[in-house]
């Protein structure tokens, strides 16, 4: 099974943003953040480990903060060679909380995507 979801669709924001996805059996997943006026904000992706149960993060990757207007793919699947803030080695949790960290007050506009894989 895959999964195509539209965590954050295209909009203008000025804080932080923060939800989360249930994966399933998925293995891996790319992220796609895409920055289309960035103006003089940015904005940094963190992909986390989430348990509903006991309400516990963990890191799985941390992006570079994104300056530019572009498009941005984060890849986590087992086997992956690993490249610092985009690809990590490593298999899915169950859920998956994306925190996007406005690193300013200042409007960025982007959106969110991610397709799982198995």
């Amino acid at each position: 099974m895959r999964i195509y979801s539209v965590i954050l669709p295209s909009a203008s924001r000025t804080t932080t943003q923060t939800t989360t996805l249930a994966v399933g059996d998925e293995k891996g997943l790319v992220a796609v953040l895409s920055m289309t006026a960035v103006g003089t904000g940015s904005v940094t992706l963190t992909i986390n480990g989430y348990d509903r149960h006991s309400g516990a993060v963990w890191p799985i990757l941390t992006g570079a903060a994104v300056t530019t207007n572009s498009t941005n793919p984060y890849r986590i699947y087992p086997g992956l060679t690993a490249v610092a803030n985009t690809t990590v080695s490593d298999v899915l949790p169950v859920e998956l909380q994306f925190v996007v960290t406005a690193n300013n007050a200042n409007a960025a506009t982007y959106s969110l995507t991610v397709n799982t894989v198995l």
